[in-house]
């Protein structure tokens, strides 16, 4: 028989996060537009538990968002001030201060990344000139990944978890938002790979893994195919963050 599962987290009802998450409020409304196959594939995705976490967030399934009727509605909602998450010279570093709140006009911020893997970021970017002609948005790192359980392909890359987390800090660095709660996402990102790692050491399961994982720092960068498969966010430096 199939495991019971939480159709919120997605996760086995035995391991649900739903319980012990405490969605937080903030100013800013965080839009990940999440391709089909993420949505599909990747149930315990970051970018999910990312969005428990968030009172006011929201999930969009796509690829062309020009036709998306809720994502064009929020574009031309007068009372926001959309921007996209993606690198590029024209992106506004937040950790810089170089968007401040005095450009909002009274418009309240609405923060939209692509959740996917890089090869299907670029197509959806390139399937949606509503989301080419947004104002960018990027931040410069506190730390780098704390993923373990998911190769990352170079130094700067970041889960959707960690990225929002780092868009966080850096709103509040900006004067454009708050962020009290600020231990929940990286301590949620901590015990689901704790919970993946000890599944995959644990004998009386069937899988592959019988060794430990190693620290992100020590293993070689994914190449070619191996690294498109992986799910990314665009990262400040022009390279990708994994949205998973």
């Amino acid at each position: 028989m199939s495991r019971v599962t939480c159709y919120r987290c997605f996760w086995p009802e035995a391991l649900c996060w739903c319980r012990s998450i405490r969605p937080m409020r903030t100013r800013t409304r965080f839009v990940l537009l999440m391709h089909p196959k993420e949505f599909k594939q990747e149930k315990a995705g970051t970018g999910r538990l990312t969005h428990l976490c968030l009172a006011d967030s929201e999930i969009q399934v796509g690829t062309d968002f020009d036709r998306h009727e809720a994502v064009q509605a929020l574009l031309s909602d007068p009372a926001l001030y959309p921007v996209l998450l993606y690198p590029g010279p024209t992106a506004r570093n937040l950790s810089r201060g170089e968007l401040p709140p005095s450009e909002l006009g009274g418009r309240r911020l609405a923060v939209l990344a692509l959740d996917a893997t890089w090869a299907c970021a670029r197509k959806m970017l390139r399937l949606s000139p509503s989301l080419q002609a947004l104002p960018r948005i990027m931040f410069t790192p506190t730390a780098p990944s704390r993923f373990v359980i998911k190769q990352q392909p170079q130094a700067g890359c970041l889960s959707t978890l960690e990225a929002t987390h780092e868009t966080l800090l850096a709103l509040e660095q900006a004067g454009l938002d708050a962020y009290p709660d600020r231990a929940q996402l990286l301590d949620l990102f901590d015990r689901m790979q704790r919970i993946q790692i000890d599944c995959a050491l644990d004998p009386n399961r069937g899988g592959y893994r019988r060794k430990p994982y190693g620290e992100p720092g020590e293993r070689l960068a994914a190449r070619g195919k191996s690294a498109s498969r992986r799910n990314f966010l665009p990262s400040p430096g022009g390279v990708a963050f994994p949205g998973v």
